[in-house]
């Protein structure tokens, strides 16, 4: 295989899916990415054998071929070097030299047919809708999933298709966050799927912010996406996601509606104080008045009062401030509502005047 080609043409799709690739790897294989040269095209292939990442683009080589080369020290490579430069690569018995300018680099690779593939996966059903409102989807809920639980279905992000209801859900066990999309048309379809952490991470570096249509594909054990040039196709999690729509609670009678910044603010400040571990902080709510203090091992203290539209009983509760300040940076409204059906509930926070998101975090004991 031999190709004469502009360095950002070979670096920029590389670096679109060398995300995917784990620094330690137990196949030495996985390192590597497959690189195949047809007649007018280059098909660049990474996977970790839960993701696979294609990238496809035009190019004419000088000798097709096919070989997979290890990923981080090619895209390194290309990276020092200047930019616009032509770069020329001549693989010959898994040795690739590499020639650009007045540098050189022999690199070993390995076969391709020691390469893992993709089984022949058979997609039954293909959802659409734009980018952008996918995007959205999934940004405003990734924070709360999990990170090496027990409960592996909690480390990932569930998408919930029920005809016209397209939902993405996601929680840690201690919070729950849920955004909802209504389908221009029926998808005929009622399915759940849970994509894992890693593939979510990665579909939102190459989900753009555009309006274009995006075409899901669903199989059974699988969900692919076409990108572009680039496809993304991941194993999904085998098991049952947490009833959600049971968590949500609805609006309680005890509703505080407050400038999402100005909250935000403040808890901040009293969190500077807060046990790393636990960061717990204590609400105190009364006519207009929302109280906040942190306490610490060492007996010191840190208290915020923040002006609220809220009329009621006066209460106290506790939460995690971290949990808090996350679900509130992910709302977009100036103003925000945090609602509890009794006193030591669960809190619900949204929009002030819109319901596209819900935010559910648990009460702690302080």
């Amino acid at each position: 295989m031999k190709l004469v080609i502009q360095r950002e043409q070979l670096m920029k799709p590389l670096q679109a899916i060398i995300g995917v690739i784990d620094r330690t790897q137990t196949l030495p294989i996985l390192a590597n990415v497959k690189c195949v040269a047809s007649d007018d095209e280059i098909t660049l292939t990474t996977t970790d054998l839960e993701i696979e990442l294609t990238c496809s683009f035009p190019h004419i080589p000088v000798d097709q071929g096919a070989i997979t080369f290890p990923a981080r020290k090619l895209f390194d490579i290309l990276k020092a070097l200047p930019e616009g430069i032509e770069v020329q690569i001549e693989v010959d018995n898994l040795r690739a030299i590499i020639t650009a300018g007045r540098s050189r680099f022999t690199l070993s690779c390995l076969p391709v047919d020691e390469y893992p593939v993709s089984d022949h996966l058979e997609f039954e059903k293909t959802l659409t809708l734009p980018k952008n409102e996918l995007r959205r989807l999934i940004e405003k809920v990734a924070f709360s999933m999990a990170v090496s639980d027990v409960r592996y279905f909690l480390n990932g992000l569930l998408l919930d298709v029920n005809d016209t209801e397209l939902n993405a859900v996601a929680t840690d066990g201690h919070r729950l966050s849920v955004s909802y999309l209504q389908l221009p048309e029926s998808s005929e379809m009622q399915k759940q799927l849970i994509i894992p952490r890693k593939g979510v991470e990665e579909l939102l570096k190459l989900i753009e912010n555009e309006s274009a249509p995006v075409h899901l594909e669903l199989s059974e054990n699988h969900l692919r996406v076409e990108l572009g040039s680039i496809v993304f196709t991941t194993k999904l999690i085998d098991g049952k996601f947490p009833d959600y729509k049971r968590v949500v609670p609805p609006l309680g009678d005890k509703i505080i509606v407050a400038d999402r910044v100005g909250l935000i603010e403040a808890l901040n400040r009293a969190s500077v104080l807060s046990q790393d571990k636990f960061r717990g902080i204590r609400f105190t709510v009364s006519d207009y008045l929302l109280k906040l203090q942190v306490n610490n091992p060492e007996q010191e203290q840190a208290e915020e009062e923040v002006e609220v539209n809220y009329q009621g009983e006066t209460f106290t509760t506790a939460f995690n401030v971290g949990y808090l300040i996350d679900a509130l940076k992910a709302l977009d409204d100036d103003m925000v509502r945090l609602s509890f059906t009794a006193i030591n509930s669960s809190c619900l926070i949204q929009n002030s005047d819109s319901n596209g998101v819900s935010y559910v975090v648990m009460p702690m004991r302080l």
